[in-house]
This record gives C-alpha cells, sequence and structure tokens, in this order.
C-alpha cells in the first residue's frame, strides 16, 4: 500500500484512517471492515462483544490515576455512502478508497472519501491503542449501516452500551456542538411499468444533466443546490407537450439522503422536431445554467443523439410520472421560528430508477418536529397518490430533543474554549444523527456531536479539512481528561 497520508498530524489517527480506506465498507456490507477491528481489538488485547446486527464495542480501562471518572462511549458509524463519477471505475465490494491531499484537505479520486464517518473511526482506534492519553474507563461503539437506515442504532441491544455519556464522532464543522438533530422519513412510490414499441419516423436521443455538487440531504439542502432530478424533468415535462417527447429509459439521483446530482433519460421523437427539440434544450439549459450559475457554476446539461431503445414507456405513465415529479416538493419547506438559521422541515427528491416492471421514486423528509415530518411526507405521498401510484412510508427515526443544561456540553464547551480561545457554537443539525435513535434506547444518556470540517459528504467531492482533524483530536483528548467522577 502506497502511503499518502503518512506525514499528516496526528499521525496515528491519519495512519489508521488510511488503513480504514483500504477496506470495503458498503453500508450493508460491513464484513470486511468488522473482521478488520475484531482483529484490532484481538491484537492490542481488549475486550470485543458484538451484537445481533452486528455493531461492535470494544472496551478499554481507565488509566492511571482516572480510575474514578465516569466511563464515556465514543460512537462513529462504520458504513460509508458509496458515489463515484460518471465514467470513474471503481468496484467498492473490492477496491480500496484512494485518498489524496489537496490544498489543505484530503479527498478521494473520483469517489466519495469516507471521512464520513471514518475519520471518527480512526480515532477511536487510536485512543484505543494508545498508552500515553489520560482517561476514565471507555467504550468504543462501531455502528452499522447508518447510511441507509440508522439499521445498527435501531437495533442497537438495551445493555449493550455500560456509558451514561456519549460522544458521537460524526459531524463535519470545526467549531460547532450539535446537541440535537432532526426526524427523519423515508417515502417510496412505484408505478407499474408498462411498455410500447418505438415509433417508426422517431429519432433517439440520450438528455443529460450532470456536473452537480449533490451533497448530504440535510446538511446542504438550504445551500440553493440543484436537484438533477428536477432539472431534467423539466426539460422532458416542457418537450413532452410541444414535440411529442416519448421515455424510454429515465433515471436520476442514488441514495435516499443524497441530493441528486446526475439525471439521465434516452428519449424518442418525430424526426420532424428534431431541429426543434435540439434548440429548445438548449435555450432552457442555457437559461437553467444562468439562474445556477452562482451555486452550481459546472451545471452540464446535454442531447446527444442514440441507438433507438427497444421500448418506450407506456404513455399514460409516462405523463403521469413527469407530471408527478415536477409537483413534487423539494429543499427546504420551514425555517425554525426559535433557532436562527435552523431548517425545521425540508424534503429531498433522492431518486429515480426503473425495474423490469416498475418505476421506483425515493424521497426523503425531515424535521425537527414530529408533526412537521409527517405533514410533508403526507404532501409527497398526495402528489404520486394523485398520478395513481403505490406509496409507502418507511419506518422513520425519532429526533434528538436539545438540554442546554447537559453536563458534557459544558465540559466539551469548556474544553474547546481552553484550547483554542474561542467559543463555540452550540447548534441543532438539520440531518439525522444516531444519537436520537440511541437516546431513545437509553433513556437520560448524556450526549454530544462534533466533528472536523467536512465538505461534499455523500458525494464524489467529499474532504475533509486537514488542520481541523488535529483539532477534532485534541478536543476529544482534552474531553476525556475533564470527565465527570463517577
Amino acid at each position: 500500500m502506497t502511503k499518502v497520508l503518512g506525514e499528516l498530524k496526528p499521525a496515528r489517527l491519519w495512519q489508521l484512517f488510511e488503513e480504514i480506506c483500504q477496506v470495503p465498507r458498503p453500508s450493508k456490507k460491513e464484513e470486511k471492515i468488522l473482521a478488520y477491528l475484531k482483529d484490532f481489538a484481538k491484537r492490542h488485547k481488549l475486550e470485543v462483544k458484538q451484537d445481533k446486527i452486528g455493531n461492535l464495542l470494544i472496551r478499554k480501562g481507565a488509566t492511571k490515576g482516572y480510575e474514578d471518572r465516569a466511563s464515556i462511549v465514543l460512537q462513529s458509524h462504520v458504513d460509508m455512502v458509496c458515489e463515484k463519477n460518471e465514467g470513474v471505475t471503481h468496484d467498492f465490494d473490492n477496491d480500496p478508497i484512494r485518498p489524496q491531499i489537496e490544498n489543505g484537505w484530503v479527498k478521494a479520486d473520483g469517489t466519495t472519501l469516507g471521512a464520513d464517518n471514518g475519520i471518527g473511526v480512526a480515532a477511536q482506534l487510536a485512543l484505543l491503542e494508545a498508552d500515553d492519553i489520560a482517561h476514565g474507563p471507555i467504550e468504543c461503539l462501531f455502528t452499522v449501516d447508518e447510511e441507509t437506515g440508522l439499521t445498527g442504532a435501531f437495533n442497537l441491544e438495551k445493555g449493550f452500551v455500560n456509558s451514561r455519556i456519549l460522544l458521537n464522532l460524526d459531524s463535519e464543522d470545526d467549531g460547532e456542538l450539535f446537541i440535537g438533530c432532526a426526524g427523519g422519513i423515508d417515502t417510496m412510490i412505484t408505478l407499474p411499468l408498462n411498455r410500447v414499441n418505438p415509433e417508426a419516423d422517431h429519432l433517439a436521443f440520450t438528455l443529460s444533466v450532470t456536473g452537480l455538487k449533490g451533497g448530504h440531504s440535510g446538511d446542504d439542502i438550504s445551500k440553493g443546490r440543484g436537484n438533477a432530478i428536477k432539472i431534467l424533468n423539466r426539460l422532458l415535462w416542457n418537450a413532452e407537450k410541444m414535440y411529442e417527447l416519448r421515455i424510454a429509459e429515465i433515471k436520476g439521483g442514488n441514495l435516499h439522503n443524497a441530493i441528486a446530482r446526475e439525471a439521465f433519460a434516452t428519449i424518442t421523437v418525430p424526426k420532424r422536431h428534431e431541429k426543434s427539440l435540439k434548440e429548445f434544450c438548449d435555450t432552457l439549459g442555457k437559461e437553467i445554467q444562468s439562474a445556477m450559475k452562482v451555486n452550481e457554476p459546472s451545471l452540464q446539461i446535454e442531447l446527444k443523439s442514440s441507438v433507438m431503445p427497444e421500448a418506450l414507456i407506456e404513455y399514460d405513465i409516462q405523463h403521469k410520472l413527469l407530471n408527478a415529479l415536477y409537483a413534487c416538493p423539494h429543499g427546504v419547506m420551514a425555517m425554525s421560528p426559535d433557532i436562527p438559521g435552523l431548517v425545521e422541515t425540508s424534503t429531498n427528491l433522492a431518486s429515480v430508477k426503473m425495474t423490469a416492471n416498475e418505476i421506483v421514486v425515493v424521497t426523503s423528509q425531515r424535521s425537527s418536529l414530529d408533526t412537521g415530518k409527517r405533514d410533508i411526507a403526507d404532501m409527497v405521498a398526495s402528489v404520486f397518490q394523485l398520478a395513481g401510484a403505490k406509496v409507502k412510508h418507511g419506518d422513520g427515526y425519532p429526533g434528538w430533543e436539545p438540554n442546554m443544561d447537559s453536563a458534557i456540553l459544558a465540559i466539551t464547551k469548556k474544553a474547546y474554549e481552553n484550547l483554542y480561545k474561542e467559543s463555540p457554537k452550540v447548534l441543532v443539525i438539520h440531518a439525522g444523527l444516531e444519537c436520537g435513535i440511541i437516546g431513545e434506547k437509553y433513556p437520560g444518556m448524556d450526549m454530544i456531536s462534533y466533528g472536523p470540517t467536512m465538505r461534499g459528504a455523500h458525494s464524489p467531492d467529499e474532504k475533509v479539512e486537514i488542520s481541523t482533524v488535529e483539532k477534532f483530536w485534541d478536543l476529544t483528548l482534552e474531553v476525556l481528561r475533564n470527565a465527570p467522577t463517577q
């Protein structure tokens, strides 16, 4: 393995992160990283146990003089979002991530980096193997399948963890301490896929929307980023009525918690409309690019000739789909009246895909209020029910109610101030954190979430700022040194 990150500080944390990059760990396929962690515990003679769903807990006793401190559990998830740029060859089930250093940041070569939450995992391992760090009893909890369903947290067994103070290492902004998060729910839509033969006098094209930033559907939903599905659908919806457009295939987006950054459609139009369609896509495409030039400077909209498809989507289904996608809400629905700048409720049109028999649309909703979450999920459902689609809601996950009187908040805030001579921001995040679920399973758990600065989470633009990783590490050590007594 060529070591790229070996000269960065803190050295051992970065070395361990680079090791983790060599271990494939897609959501729901965490066997290899779990085996790596169990071997790590065995090599360092640490107590390790695993629950039925796959979560791992590794324990380490207190260092000398800290035996009277309260036990603290540090928590990260082991899975990563697996996204790659179009044209990049990468098998996330088998290939290592290729980290690289660029202008003070670590990123990957055309794929997601997995710093979310691999940096947290690496920090836990560095703590577990160190013999020169002062701390009370610690537990390191490694949860599975956070990114696609919070499965590990949902199935965490009562009594698996002994500590009553939790440090969640899964936030993405230095200088920000999170003490609450939004709850969320997924809404899945299916339409039957009936196919018909293409028209004899039609020409085929591929219409693509690429170059968008994408990003996290919670953290980035308020940043004005484009949704590739919405942009593609705008073009298709208008062209359908003007140029007798027919769709053979449509696909866009990928994960429920990522803003769609690419979308594609294979289409046909009568030969007599070829010139008009090209002019329309060029004109409207430039209008959209101009409107989004600040937030999406790399947006590309292209129409290219294609091979005639074998079959088209039945027109009635196509028409209903395009109307429903146009009407489907996406983005910020409400801002918090209590916390300035906090998104209270949002929804994400995450993906549209075709199987052999169905068109599947996935959306996700978030809100700090349970009633807001249910309301926006029902709004999305009503749009697609008008189109005759089947709609199903996921189980959802709870939010995390903030506690300004938290003891670990006071300790972490003071630790940050002592180290950096400035006060951190104390915030509630619009993303979902496992803290909400863990707190529901362990009532009274005193929790806080923090981390280094990351950008582009859940997209191939994901990167972590090198200087803030050292600050994140030093803050963790300072919190552990100042842990309360039992």
